[in-house]
């Protein structure tokens, strides 16, 4: 990491990215719609190895997220651990922290890396959207519950008698915030309202992510990061043929009066897909033959009240982060940014380059913004999209011999999470 991460940290070893790989995402009841977050996250993790030409043995670590838990496979990176070609020695560990999920894992295996307990690891996240855990409502919870420590058939009888129709409706996990009963949409239209972010504004950042990922699908830069499903080798989210006058038609979708500005189009939508990157130290970069694409040099974690604004947090990172390195985003040649909205981008950029809750950090130039498309146009499977994004942005500063990229993921719950990467 940078001197001074290496300072606290106590350690001199710099963390490497040497690179990753993904399945194509698509929209969720869409192409990957047959298969689980396992299947997904096991072809990612194989994936990766198989681009990157590692042996499997030298891997310590593995640590993969996942929001829309399954509870029959509580312990998700083990699973995948067991099913891929990686040892039965390597340690595994499953974390959660809506979409910045992946950032976090990655956080957690570079820390492990600096400290000296792993070499080489792979952190990474997996959404399958199109196969949510199925709940019953909690009144046939507890009736089935019951049902399993009755004993003879009276009483199993007496506990099913309690059982209505209406408790067999099923129900789909939800996507409003606990704490507040909105969505994150309906939060946003909050953001973009207070801040004075236009319609226009957030189809001109939809209109430029599909047409920048169009660009790098059609040049192969997506498509190399891509492991394929199925035949599948590309993200067919992806949208060539929009323009300006296609999103100006689309209708508000979270707030459907006049004053709404959320559409279908300047969203990103609900994403299957899995994505993996394999972190090295200095050493093991020296030891295997491994080629670093970038070193992570510093990160950064933020958190806010909700009512401040849900998506709002990279708002506090981000400065936070500059600061801490005595940056500026002028200094920063690439800015690889999470679309969950057009509107959440345009408002944290105005936080960064207005000052919000931190001093103000300097102007994006959007030449440098997202130049390989982003979530709004590739898709946004919620543990996935960090590490997605830092294999694009990593990948991207090696074509271009970049020195300084920024990662900026916003997170459900008021949190985000922002990461710099480096080229020596």
């Amino acid at each position: 990491m940078s001197e001074t991460s290496e300072t606290t940290s106590g350690s001199s070893q710099r963390v490497a990215v040497i690179g990753g790989a993904r399945t194509p995402f698509a929209k969720a009841g869409g192409a990957l719609a047959g298969h689980r977050a396992l299947d997904l996250a096991t072809h990612s993790v194989a994936g990766l190895l198989k681009k990157l030409d590692v042996d499997p043995g030298i891997v310590d670590e593995l640590t993969y997220g996942i929001v829309t838990l399954d509870p029959r496979v509580p312990q998700l990176a083990r699973e995948v651990n067991v099913r891929s070609a990686l040892p039965d020695s390597v340690r595994s560990h499953t974390v959660t922290d809506n979409c910045i999920t992946s950032i976090t894992a990655i956080s957690h295996v570079a820390d492990s890396i600096r400290v000296g307990r792993a070499s080489v690891g792979i952190a990474g996240g997996v959404e399958s959207m199109s196969n949510p855990a199925i709940m019953l409502s909690r009144n046939a919870s507890r009736i089935f519950s019951d049902l399993a420590g009755a004993r003879g058939l009276p009483e199993r009888l007496k506990v099913l008698s309690r059982l209505r129709p209406r408790d067999l409706r099923p129900t789909a996990p939800g996507v409003t915030e606990p704490s507040t009963g909105l969505s994150m949409g309906e939060h946003t239209e909050i953001t973009v309202k207070e801040w004075g972010i236009s319609r226009t504004e957030q189809d001109e950042i939809a209109y430029a992510s599909h047409m920048r990922a169009a660009a790098a699908t059609a040049d192969g830069r997506l498509k190399a990061e891509i492991h394929p499903v199925d035949g599948l080798d590309h993200d067919p989210i992806v949208r060539p043929g929009t323009s300006m006058e296609k999103l100006a038609g689309l209708a508000p979708v979270f707030d459907r009066s006049p004053a709404g500005t959320l559409t279908a189009g300047n969203s990103s939508p609900l994403t299957d897909g899995a994505a993996s990157v394999l972190l090295a130290s200095a050493d093991a970069t020296e030891a295997h033959g491994l080629e670093p694409l970038a070193w992570i040099r510093d990160v950064e974690f933020a958190a806010l009240s909700p009512a401040a604004g849900l998506l709002m947090a990279p708002g506090v990172a981000v400065p936070r982060l500059l600061a801490r390195n005595g940056l500026r985003l002028e200094d920063v040649d690439l800015v690889d940014m999470h679309e969950a909205f057009a509107g959440q981008v345009a408002a944290n950029i105005a936080a960064w380059e207005q000052g919000w809750k931190e001093a103000p950090v300097g102007k994006v130039d959007r030449d440098r913004l997202n130049v390989g498309g982003g979530s709004i146009a590739i898709g946004h499977p919620f543990a996935a999209t960090g590490a997605r994004i830092v294999n694009q942005s990593a990948n991207e500063m090696a074509r271009r011999d970049a020195k300084l990229a920024l990662v900026s993921v916003c997170g459900a719950g008021a949190t985000a999470a922002a990461l710099l990467l480096e080229r020596d």
